[in-house]
Formats: structure tokens, sequence, C-alpha cells
């Protein structure tokens, strides 16, 4: 049984992400205006947060501009628009996919960009590729992480594979990203436990990225975090890809830190998030989308049922659980 102290006492290394333009830009494409991304930029500030997301820095030569809003390729110029010099402890990140950023050409020198952060997205196959993006951006001055995605899919010698490769290189976090929502806590205590083996023999830190299909992005979050895990990434209102993420409001009510506060998160739901739901935005859990969880599936075929509006479940399960 874990110490009760890790829940509930204060710890100064706990760091919060805030991933609402990133995850929540695949629920709309990245059409965010600079009002919405402003205003949650000062929230950020406000709330204590430790990091904001800004979005993808993905290649224009791999995506058409015209179908996607600005946060898909989070230049540094658009970011800077935003935050001008972030004369504030508030940290600005990005995040690269594996295969799909123009790293070298597109990821200027940290002394040329606002960013501090560069997280490297991929699956436990594109591990060398990984580490050579994180090895570019490291010398030209960032912060890294590692976010391996989908790993409910691996098994524990493919973990220690990918986990022993990335610790070893000049990466600082390595993420925990439980991509189908699929994860209990119970097993995110088991995974945290190999994770921090790995991490803190070669002195990295670990995070935590919790989807909702099964309602247990929160539940599964503050798990991490009695496991020793330090970065947490959450979404404002859980806004993000399907059934979304560990809401914002629940992980800074949860902290004990007293830097962390409520109220202004509080007052962007309010004020900038229920818009979104009245306009007709969808995401947040659901029924298919615990289906989807729950077979330790992608969420892509729940995202398209759901956005029919369908509600035949039993229908979208046989299909779902189909043999061929």
């Amino acid at each position: 049984m874990k110490e009760i102290s890790k829940l509930l006492d204060y710890r100064p290394e706990i760091k919060v992400l805030d991933a609402t333009i990133r995850d929540g830009g695949l629920v709309n494409d990245f059409y965010f205006t600079d009002e919405f991304v402003k205003e949650l930029y000062l929230t950020n500030v406000k709330a204590g947060v430790d990091y904001m997301e800004f979005g993808y820095r993905a290649s224009k030569e791999m995506f058409d501009e015209t179908k996607f809003g600005k946060w898909k390729f989070a230049t540094d110029e658009d970011i800077r628009a935003i935050v001008g010099e972030n004369n504030t402890d508030l940290k600005i990140s990005i995040m690269a996919d594996v295969g799909r950023c123009d790293f070298r050409n597109d990821i200027k020198p940290r002394s040329e960009s606002p960013v501090d952060m560069i997280r490297v997205a991929c699956y436990i196959h594109q591990i060398p590729a990984a580490i050579e993006m994180i090895e570019d951006a490291h010398a030209k001055g960032y912060e890294t992480t590692c976010n391996i995605m989908a790993i409910s899919t691996s098994g524990e010698q493919d973990w220690r594979a990918a986990l022993d490769m990335v610790a070893q290189s000049s990466v600082d976090c390595i993420y925990i990203v439980d991509s189908y929502g699929s994860l209990y806590p119970e097993q995110i205590a088991r995974i945290c436990e190999l994770y921090n083996e790995y991490a803190f023999k070669y002195g990295k830190q670990t995070g935590m990225h919790a989807h909702n299909n099964q309602q247990l992005a929160f539940a599964n979050t503050i798990e991490a975090v009695g496991d020793g895990v330090n970065y947490l990434d959450a979404t404002y209102g859980c806004l993000g890809r399907g059934a979304g993420n560990c809401a914002m409001e629940l992980l800074i009510g949860f902290l004990k830190n007293p830097k962390y506060n409520i109220y202004p998160v509080l007052q962007f739901l309010e004020k900038y998030i229920e818009p979104l739901k009245k306009e007709g935005l969808i995401w947040g859990y659901d029924v298919p989308y615990f289906v989807t969880g729950l077979l330790n599936q992608h969420p892509r075929t729940a995202i398209a049922f759901t956005g029919e509006k369908r509600t035949d479940y039993t229908e979208f399960y046989d299909l779902m659980t189909v043999k061929d």
C-alpha cells in the first residue's frame, strides 16, 4: 500500500502541463480563436500551471494548411503573438510527432524561440527516431520529453527495451500515455514502478497523460502521483480527443501545492469551455468511447459513431468485437 503522504503532502517537484490546445485541437482541427488561446494562457498564469502546450509543430509539407487551424503547426511567430516575451513562471511547450515533423528545419534554436519544451511523441517501434529528435532538441537548448503512445498495446518486454534506450538519451521526462483510456489504476501502479525504475536510474522524471474513455483519467493521474510521477497532463473541462483527458479543474483541486489556484480555472470553464459545448463541439465520456477503451482499441471508430449521433450501442459493440 502506498504511503498516504504521497497523496496528501505538498510535493514541490510536481509540474502540471495544460494540453488543452494540443489535445483539444484534435476535436476542432485546431481552430481556436486568438482570444481563446490568449485567455487560456492568462488563466494558466493565474492558476499557477507550470507548462502550456500550444499545439503540434507539424510539417506544412505533410499537412494541408487550409484544413487546419494554426495550432496544428504552432509556429514560433504565432506563439509569440500570444505570449510576447512571456515574462512569467509559465513555460511553453509544443508536441512533435515522429514522422510528422520536419524537426531539423522547423524547430529553431531555443535562443530564437518562445518555446521551452519539446515533447516528442512516438509509438514504441519508433523509439530510435524519437531519440534522434530528442537529441536534436536537447542540442538546441530545449527541455524534452518522450511521450510513448498506446503503451497498452505492448508488453513488459517491449516497455523495458524502449525505456532502457530512452532513459539513456538526453530526455528530461518519460511519459506514460494511456492513449486508448484502457488502463486501470492497478495497472498504472505497476507501469509507474517500471517507468520509474529506468527513469530514476538515469536521473530522469516520469509523466502521466491519461484519457477518459472509462472515466478513469483523473483516477489514473492521481494514482501516478502516489507512485512518484511528477509531470501531470490535464485539459480544461477534459477537452481532448474523443473521451478527453484528465480534467484540469479536478487536478488543480486535488494538488496540495498552494501555488495552484482553482478560481481562474473555474472562470475559464464558465466563459470559454461551456460556450464550446453550446456551439456543438463534441467531446467527453460516452458509451462508444467506453467500448473502445474496454477493448483496448483506438477511438477513431467511436469518434465517427458519436459524430453521427448514433445511440445503437449494442450494434457498435457487435461491430467492435466481430472476429474475422
